[in-house]
């Protein structure tokens, strides 16, 4: 019987990379995202290449109800949940004193907001088995400052405390908790800027991160996995 693996964000960037890293390993896939054709292309693709069943529903996670409304779906697809990446998230630039109104909001909204309450509401598809592995998809600006960071930057330090309050409170049951924090990955994020593709990440070695940690015994948990560019920050 196929494991299942709730991913949200699952058709762009490094979310679809993490969608075919755990299908090409026998994963079934739930996911959701706001655009309801790009997942039923997903679905398509995924249970044509891989022995993977996907099950998708189109939500806005910035919105508290869309939250609620995919862990119903979720809860009634499946009675355990063995990974959940909270991989949702969006990023708009500016500086705390400049950035327009309602940036804090709308990020923590997305950032953060939807991964405390999806976690709460799929915790009992996983405690009760006494194992699991809950991913946090953060960014190194959960851990360096920028200028140009702002609002962005303040939920990924949140996403931090998150993460790791999640970590002390599920230690014991046998349940993994980790933090991945990516620098630049060459994601929709960064359509239009004027560097060249070499000079980011691949969204595909982020998801093989993930896979990497999943993969160890249940004896050993990698608590962060920070990753950068080879030539550093941008």
């Amino acid at each position: 019987m196929n494991k299942l693996i709730v991913i949200t964000g699952g058709t762009k960037g490094i979310g679809r990379a993490l969608v075919l890293r755990f299908a090409e390993n026998g994963f079934n896939i739930i996911t959701c995202a706001r655009n309801e054709a790009d997942l039923e292309v997903l679905k398509e693709e995924v249970e044509k290449a891989y022995n993977s069943k996907v099950y998708v529903k189109a939500a806005d996670l910035s919105i508290r109800e869309d939250v609620t409304d995919f862990a119903d779906f979720v809860l009634k697809t499946t009675s355990q949940v063995d990974v959940l990446v909270n991989n949702t998230g969006v990023f708009l630039p500016g500086s705390i004193q400049d950035e327009p109104e309602g940036n804090l909001e709308m990020m923590m909204n997305t950032n953060l907001f939807s991964a405390y309450h999806l976690t709460r509401a799929l915790l009992p598809t996983i405690l009760p088995h006494k194992k699991g592995h809950i991913f946090s998809m953060s960014s190194i600006a959960g851990i360096t400052a920028y200028a140009s960071g702002g609002s962005y930057s303040i939920t990924k330090y949140a996403m931090q405390g998150f993460t790791k309050c999640l970590r002390e409170e599920l230690k014991e049951e046998g349940v993994k908790v980790t933090a991945v924090l990516p620098g630049a990955t060459f994601t929709a994020s960064w359509e239009g800027v004027d560097l060249p593709h070499e000079r980011f990440m691949k969204a595909e070695d982020v998801a093989e991160s993930v896979w990497s940690a999943y993969s160890l015994s249940d004896r050993t948990v990698v608590e962060e996995i920070v990753l950068r560019p080879q030539l550093g920050d941008i």
